[in-house]
């Protein structure tokens, strides 16, 4: 037997398929309830596992309020810790449940370590792995979650991709036609299917704003808030842009401890982290988003709001090729001429194909097409890096 081959023999007295679903963290949350409902919805046995690589009420709870996402069957609590601590424990707590659950396959979402964690002990424990946002490259190695994601791909079976670009990623890189799987965007599902709710919130009257009349920023990248002097300059050009737009920043846990350090300009308002739905209806309402976020740039572009990008690169580009997403790198200098450029003249909205709300029911059609025995065999000749 060709022992990368990992197909499962059909068991005809066990048809349902048994999926586990990794969340681990804020970003993970919005990508896994719309696949776990597709999943159940076709009568798949969901297992969701959560890590809990966030675990406090902003960074997590108001997130399962928010969305709906029934509790978790299994909590593996590592918390936090150096990159190699967190993955080590994800790793450590992951092994024993999934020889106890023995999936047909495991999902895991997005970049962050314990999407890697889990991949890494799923590839060698034997069930399918499937890799929602697979494809997504910044080309930029100083990113751990761009470490994360292409090593994680390269361990997949499934590979979800959300763009275009992204399949065509995969396919230079020497995966075969089919593993890649182009299914939209389950940001987008989450979004579209909360949206109405979310525009419900008083959040902006809690906040004294009034639509149109503000912007939203977020900082959270380590390259962005770790460095004093990087958070200074992006903080004298957000006082710069407040004096013309006051500006709205919910703190990120990675980034109070800063900002408490070096203060804010005038016209920039700190308020806590939002949950889901309060943090959607301040992008939906604002005049522009300011973010280092790869979420919000697309958020921002399903919503038609002009997006700034406050960093050099993106693993999104269809946000800035098709979208409302403009690069501005760090430089302060560029960060207020570009949103000085986006304010007078907000790019025109445009919606990717497949950011449609449906991603979630084509990642269920690929990975039950073949029931317990849709395996496929490991690819063995592509390059761990590129680009």
């Amino acid at each position: 037997m060709d022992p990368t081959d990992r197909t499962r023999p059909e068991d005809p007295a066990n048809s349902v398929m048994k999926i586990v679903c990794v969340a681990g963290a804020r970003p993970n949350y919005m990508k896994i309830k719309p696949v776990m409902d597709a999943l159940e919805g076709r009568g798949a046995d969901v297992v969701l596992v959560h890590t809990g690589q966030h675990y406090d009420d902003a960074m997590n709870d108001v997130f399962f309020r928010d969305l709906g996402i029934r509790p978790p069957d299994r909590f593996l609590g590592v918390g936090s810790g150096s990159h190699a601590e967190q993955t080590g424990r994800v790793m450590t707590a992951f092994e024993p449940l999934l020889d106890e659950v023995a999936p047909d396959a495991v999902v895991v979402v997005g970049d962050i370590n314990s999407t890697l964690a889990c991949a890494l002990v799923t590839a060698k424990a034997g069930p399918l792995l499937a890799h929602v946002e697979a494809g997504l490259r910044s080309r930029d190695w100083t990113m751990p979650e761009e470490i994360n994601r292409v090593a994680t791909d390269r361990v997949s079976d499934y590979l979800l991709a959300s763009s275009p670009d992204a399949a065509g990623n995969l396919r230079a890189e020497g995966y075969r036609d089919d593993q890649i799987h182009l299914v939209g965007n389950v940001m987008i599902d989450t979004l579209l299917s909360n949206l109405e709710r979310a525009r419900r919130s008083d959040v902006l009257a809690r906040h004294g704003l009034r639509p149109k009349q503000y912007g939203l920023v977020t900082l959270h990248r380590p390259a962005n808030v770790d460095d004093p002097a990087v958070l200074g300059g992006l903080l004298k050009a957000l006082g710069e842009i407040a004096a013309d737009c006051p500006l709205l920043l919910p703190v990120h846990p990675r980034a109070a401890g800063r900002l408490a350090e070096l203060g804010v300009p005038d016209g920039i308002h700190l308020v806590p982290p939002a949950g889901y739905l309060d943090f959607i209806a301040l992008q939906d309402a604002a005049r522009v988003v300011l973010t280092d976020s790869g979420g919000v740039q697309e958020e921002t572009t399903a919503l038609g709001v002009p997006c700034v990008t406050l960093r050099d690169n993106t693993e999104r580009p269809i946000t800035v090729e098709q979208g409302t997403n403009v690069l501005a790198g760090r430089d302060p200098d560029r960060i207020v001429d570009t949103t000085a450029r986006v304010l007078a003249a907000p790019p025109a909205p445009r919606r990717p194909a497949l950011w449609d709300g449906r991603a979630a029911e084509r990642i269920a059609d690929v990975l039950l097409a073949g029931g317990t025995a849709a395996g496929r065999p490991r690819p063995t000749d592509q390059p761990v890096r590129t680009g």
